[in-house]
C-alpha cells in the first residue's frame, strides 16, 4: 500500500472498519458431512480404504479404521491436479491429473490420529483436508474428521487473522520497471530469472521463482512506436523462456521453444527484441514447463499505449483515471490462491474517494477461471484482452480464465470499506477466516 493510500484513514478507524466489515462479508459454514466408505481386508489382512480427492474434499469418510496394516487407494475424481500427503507416516502420492490413481501403503499403523491434506498450495486452506483417526484415537466418533470447531471458536480464529489485514511481509512486485535507453532509442530491460524465497503472508515463505526477485514481475511499459530490447539471464536449475502473451511480436520473438528459439540453458541469457507496434494489455511469462513456472511466479504485467475511456461513460463522469491497478491472479504452484503475489491478509487494499475513477487490468495466471466481485462499486468492462469493446459491459463480477485479461472501470459512489474477492467462496475464506483471494476498496469522502 502506498504512503498515500497509508494516509487516507487513521490506522483506529481502518481497523475497526476492516473487523466489521469482514465479520459480515460472508455466511460461515460449520457443516461437515461424514459417511462410511472403504472397507476391511486385501490378501494380506490390511484395511483398504477408499479415498476419492476432489474440489475441496477428502473422502469419503470410513467409520471404523483398525490399527494394523492399511492401504489407501487413492483417486482424483476432480477436475484439475491433487495429491494427497499423510505427514507424520512420511507418505503421499504424486501429482494426480484428473482421473488418476495411486495406492499407498502406510505399513503397520498405531493408533493416533494423522493429519492427511493435499500439499497442492491453497487446496488444503479451501477444504482439501481431514484426520485419519485410527483404533483407540477414534473414540466414540468414528474413523475421520475434517475438522470441525464451534462457531465460537471459528469467530475468534476470523476475527484474529482478519484484524492482521493489510499485514506487512517482505517484497512487492508488480512495481513500474524503468528502462535504460540506448543511442538509438531503444528502451533496454534486464530481467534475471531465479528462485527466491517470497513470503505469501505473514510467516509464510515459499519457493518461488522471479523475474528480478519479485513476484509478480516489474511491469513494463512502452509506447506505440517504441523499440524493446530484454535481455534475459537464467539462474534457475532449469530451463525456461519468456513468451509476450497478447502482445504482437515477430515470429522469431513469440518465446516458445522449440518452435521459435532454443531454451535458455541454466546460466544461459537470450535477448527479446521488436517494436511496440499497437496497444496491448499483455503479460509476459514462461514458456518451458509453463504449468510450474508460471503459477510459482513467472509472470509480469506488459503494457503497451493508455487504454482510452469510452465516450458513453464519459458521459456518465467517467473522465480521468485517478488509479491504475495491474490484479494478477493466481491459484497454484508453491505461491497458491492470491493476488499480485500475495495471499490475504498480506494483499493490498486499495484507496480512492468520492467520485474517483480507478481502471483495473485484470489477469489471471493460474490454473482456474476466478469471478473477481467487488462489493460496491459497480464495475463497468471496456476491454477485453486489450482490445476496447464498442460497448462497456456492467458488471459487478468478472470471471476470467486463465490467460484472459479484462479492463475494467469503477467509480467511487459511496464511503466505506468494500470487500474485494474471488467469488468462488472457498479461494477467499476457510474456517479460520479470510485467506488467499481478498483485499479491499477504501472510499472516503
Amino acid at each position: 500500500m502506498s504512503r498515500t493510500d497509508r494516509s487516507v484513514l487513521g490506522w483506529g478507524a481502518f481497523v475497526v472498519a476492516i473487523a466489521a466489515l469482514f465479520l459480515a462479508i460472508f455466511g460461515l459454514n460449520t457443516d461437515s458431512d461424514a459417511s462410511g466408505a472403504g472397507g476391511d481386508g486385501g490378501a494380506s489382512g490390511a484395511t483398504v480404504i477408499d479415498l476419492e480427492l476432489s474440489e475441496w474434499a477428502i473422502g469419503p469418510l470410513m467409520s471404523e479404521i483398525p490399527a494394523g496394516e492399511i492401504i489407501l487407494n487413492v483417486t482424483n475424481v476432480g477436475s484439475m491436479v491433487h495429491n494427497l500427503s499423510i505427514p507424520q507416516l512420511g507418505v503421499k502420492t504424486a501429482d494426480l491429473q484428473p482421473g488418476e490413481s495411486e495406492t499407498l501403503e502406510l505399513g503397520n499403523v498405531a493408533d493416533g490420529q494423522y493429519d492427511m491434506l493435499c500439499e497442492i498450495a491453497g487446496h488444503a486452506a479451501s477444504g482439501m483436508q481431514a484426520v485419519l483417526m485410527v483404533g483407540d484415537a477414534m473414540g466414540g466418533d468414528g474413523g475421520m474428521a475434517g475438522g470441525e470447531m464451534d462457531w465460537q471458536t471459528m469467530e475468534r480464529n476470523m476475527l484474529e487473522r482478519n484484524l492482521l489485514f493489510p499485514a506487512e511481509t517482505q517484497g512487492k512486485g508488480g512495481e513500474l520497471m524503468e528502462p535504460t535507453i540506448d543511442a538509438d532509442g531503444t528502451k533496454v530491460y534486464d530481467v534475471t530469472v531465479s528462485e527466491v524465497d517470497w513470503e505469501v503472508e505473514p510467516g509464510k515463505f515459499v519457493k518461488a521463482m522471479a523475474y528480478n526477485g519479485v513476484v509478480p514481475g516489474p511491469q513494463i511499459h512502452l509506447e506505440v512506436g517504441d523499440k524493446f530490447r530484454m535481455n534475459v539471464v537464467n539462474q534457475l536449475d532449469e530451463g525456461t523462456s519468456v513468451h509476450f502473451h497478447g502482445i504482437r511480436v515477430p515470429w522469431n520473438m513469440d518465446g516458445v521453444e522449440p518452435f521459435t528459439q532454443h531454451v535458455i540453458e541454466p546460466g544461459g541469457t537470450f535477448t527479446y527484441e521488436f517494436e511496440a507496434l499497437e496497444p496491448a494489455v499483455g503479460i509476459y511469462h514462461s514458456h518451458t514447463n509453463g504449468q510450474t513456472q508460471i503459477p510459482n511466479g513467472l509472470f509480469g504485467a506488459f503494457t503497451i499505449g493508455e487504454m482510452p475511456i469510452p465516450e458513453y461513460l464519459q458521459d456518465k463522469g467517467y473522465t480521468e483515471i485517478a488509479k491504475t491497478v495491474n490484479m494478477v491472479l493466481n491459484d497454484a504452484g508453491t505461491i497458491g490462491l492470491s493476488l499480485n503475489g500475495k495471499s490475504f491478509p498480506a494483499t493490498e487494499p486499495y484507496t480512492l474517494r468520492l467520485g474517483e475513477v480507478m481502471m483495473v487490468h485484470y489477469y489471471n495466471e493460474g490454473l482456474m477461471a476466478h469471478p473477481m466481485h467487488m462489493h460496491q462499486p459497480m464495475g463497468w468492462i471496456i476491454a477485453k484482452d486489450g482490445v476496447p469493446l464498442e460497448t462497456p459491459i456492467p458488471s459487478d463480477t468478472v470471471n476470467v480464465a486463465p490467460g484472459e485479461r479484462y479492463t475494467v472501470l469503477y467509480k467511487a459512489t459511496d464511503v466505506g470499506v468494500w470487500a474485494w474477492h474471488c467469488h468462488i467462496l472457498n479461494h477467499a475464506e476457510s474456517n479460520d477466516g479470510m485467506f488467499g483471494m481478498v483485499t479491499a476498496v477504501i472510499v472516503t469522502e
